[in-house]
């Protein structure tokens, strides 16, 4: 029997339990993978905590991304085979699937196929990352080379993916950390410059990059007070992404500066993008092409043993990582 990370109780990274369960048959409109990767994500932690945006029926299963084989097709899907190379675009809810584990169902409409030239590892860390950041930067953000982008939380997945696609259309790529020990790390990522936002003044920074005139779009996964901070930082006409809610704390809004830039402040998921079939179309279409050129490269931070499950959301909740936090299975 497969082994599968199921959680009976929410809480701390200690509720994962690792599980032997007979193994399902994919139902119409299914695939069943033999997993060998699995990309964390910081929405699993807070589905685990309770505190996601939808709630776990327990015991629950966990997870968006992970790469394998298809060893199984349902009734009705059509374009996949066994033996397929794919991994899981995150288009499903986790109360219905979840992906932690040496086999997973999913929905067909949620498997790709990913490049021969990357491993099982980086074809596990491709789609939450660029797809969450295409979405806001070219599907709605309509970023264009001469914009300049400010991108907090910069060492996270999504935030290296951010600065991977800003520098693919030549735009000028701002990224922020709290702590100046990534700050080299970011700028070899690729990013124009760093603000490390625990020694300097975030909008007074951002204003001296940008010749006083602020940023044209800011991807924010943090909020909470600090959006205070980036409505300074704006541009006139800007656009803030806030894309997720690392802060924990109230988000305050920031009424005086978007009355006097005219700011659009918008809350975005992923889910905008893979719930349209012709955005989602367009977004793997931009993967590719960005997989294929070079310019979009997975950055792995490190990869833990499925049996170090525990060990592995530690370690995202620890905020060390620089990269897509990786179990091999």
């Amino acid at each position: 029997m497969p082994k599968i990370v199921r959680f009976h109780e929410t809480g701390g990274a200690d509720v994962l339990r690792l599980e032997e369960l007979p193994d399902l048959e994919p139902g119409k409109g299914e695939v069943r993978l033999k997993v060998e990767a699995i990309g964390l994500n910081r929405a699993e932690v807070m589905f685990r905590q309770g505190i996601y945006l939808e709630a776990p029926g327990l015991p629950s299963r966990l997870g968006y991304e992970a790469a394998g084989t298809v060893d199984a097709v349902g009734a009705g899907v059509a374009g996949i085979q066994i033996g397929d190379r794919v991994s899981t675009i995150p288009s499903f809810s986790m109360t219905q699937y979840g992906v932690y584990g040496e086999s997973a169902i999913v929905p067909a409409h949620a498997v790709a196929r990913y490049p021969e030239t990357l491993s099982a590892v980086e074809g596990a860390a491709i789609w939450m990352q660029y797809m969450t950041a295409y979405g806001a930067l070219i599907e709605y953000g309509k970023l264009k080379k001469e914009s300049s982008v400010l991108i907090t939380a910069g060492s996270s997945s999504v935030g290296l993916a951010a600065i991977q696609i800003v520098k693919s259309v030549g735009a000028l790529a701002v990224a922020t950390t709290r702590g100046g020990d990534k700050k080299q790390f970011l700028l070899d990522a690729g990013a124009d410059h760093v603000i490390v936002t625990d020694e300097a003044d975030l909008a007074a920074q951002a204003m001296a990059i940008t010749d006083g005139r602020g940023a044209d779009i800011i991807f924010d996964p943090v909020a909470g007070p600090f959006l205070e901070k980036l409505a300074q930082a704006a541009a006139p006409g800007a656009t803030i992404f806030e894309y997720g809610a690392l802060s924990m704390a109230e988000t305050p809004f920031p009424l005086f500066d978007a009355l006097g830039k005219g700011l659009t402040i918008r809350g975005y998921t992923l889910f905008e993008i893979v719930r349209q079939p012709a955005c989602m179309a367009r977004g793997k279409q931009f993967v590719y092409d960005g997989l294929a050129s070079g310019a979009l490269k997975p950055v792995i931070a490190r990869t833990f043993a499925l049996d170090a499950i525990v060990e592995a959301h530690r370690f995202m909740e620890s905020n060390r990582q620089m990269g897509k936090i990786i179990v091999t299975v």
